[in-house]
């Protein structure tokens, strides 16, 4: 039986409900944007359909909050629109990145869209994030299955199956810098690999939005994200290597040499800054995992290195005057000054 609380839909939006539909708007009117682009340039007929497929989601979502906030006269945002976007541009990237960016994408929607679930009370709104939740996942199964029939899906590396149960018996097991080191498990794995596609996949596509990006400032803070990328795949590739373990590939020659800008400096910095988002969302899951020092070490180092490229981003979307102020509560003492 449904809760009441599921049934009020004249009830005014609480603020995860207001701020997330926000933030679905931006992230979607950007991602239209981009694969509107992608499918003007896709060849492959399978890879161009799963772009299209993407873009009607983008597009349906960004609709409904439209009329939403229309209907709520909520101030509808302007984010991201034709003038961000040349689907004219030569080509920047290849098939099968757009694919592997487009399954990225759909991960980041089904982590986003569920929390947003989640939290949300009223019943429209909750329609939207089921919707969207759904939306993700049939984009990620898409995208991985193509991925999959090309032979170009990431597989992970593989780990022994253990023959017996056995118990840890004692603190060496949480070693790192010192002493003898146990062999990384395979949730630290995981992360490690995850950690390594998830910046293989930004390092390419910012070394893309470098190539074409029109002011110097942009283009300085993208090259910097390009190192920085570098240097934490190198982090992670060096841990995984020295435990014979698989390393994620690097997408670096799936970036042409346009420089031909399909985007906004605008569009490129936001994109640049959400990506980076996400990787600190990632870090933070992978350190509540880790249980050898050493490894827990380098997330929080890495970490802090990302948070403060994130922070100068914002500081130059705020200077370009490209930054739009998301619902923020009353602030009630410039009220009572009034």
């Amino acid at each position: 039986m449904e809760e009441p609380a599921l049934r009020l839909a004249d009830k005014p939006m609480t603020a995860p409900e207001l701020s997330n539909l926000w933030a679905t708007f931006q992230s979607n009117s950007m991602a239209n944007c981009i694969l509107r682009y992608f499918s003007a340039k896709a060849e492959d007929e399978e890879i161009k359909s799963t772009i299209d497929f993407a873009l009607r989601i983008a597009q349906q979502q960004t609709d409904r909050i439209k009329n939403l906030f229309a209907a709520e006269e909520i101030a509808i945002p302007i984010g991201f629109t034709d003038s961000d976007v040349d689907v004219n541009a030569p080509r920047l990237l290849s098939d099968m990145f757009m694919l592997e960016y487009i399954k990225h994408m759909a991960s980041v929607g089904m982590m986003t869209y569920s929390s947003a679930l989640y939290i949300s009370s009223r019943a429209d709104v909750r329609e939207i994030f089921d919707d969207c939740l759904i939306s993700s996942i049939q984009l990620e199964r898409r995208s991985s299955q193509v991925l999959l029939e090309k032979g170009i899906f990431v597989q992970p590396p593989y780990l022994s199956p253990p023959q017996k149960v056995d118990f840890v018996k004692n603190q060496t097991f949480l070693n790192g810098w010192l002493g003898e080191r146990r062999p990384i498990t395979g949730i630290e794995i995981t992360s490690l690999f995850i950690n390594m596609i998830t910046n293989s996949i930004g390092k390419a596509l910012i070394t893309s939005f470098a190539q074409v990006a029109e002011m110097k400032d942009v283009r300085k803070y993208l090259i910097r994200g390009k190192h920085i990328a570098t240097k934490h795949l190198s982090v992670f590739g060096s841990i995984l290597t020295e435990e014979n373990t698989d390393v994620a590939p690097t997408w670096d020659s799936h970036v042409t040499d346009s420089t031909a800008p399909p985007f906004s400096d605008k569009l490129m910095l936001f994109h640049t800054i959400g990506l980076i988002a996400f990787g600190i969302a990632n870090y933070g899951t992978a350190l509540s995992s880790c249980a050898r020092r050493d490894i827990s070490s380098h997330y929080e180092r890495l970490m802090q290195e990302i948070l403060l490229y994130a922070e100068d981003g914002m500081n130059l979307m705020i200077k370009r005057g490209w930054m739009e102020e998301p619902p923020l509560t009353v602030d009630r003492g410039e009220l009572i000054k009034k």
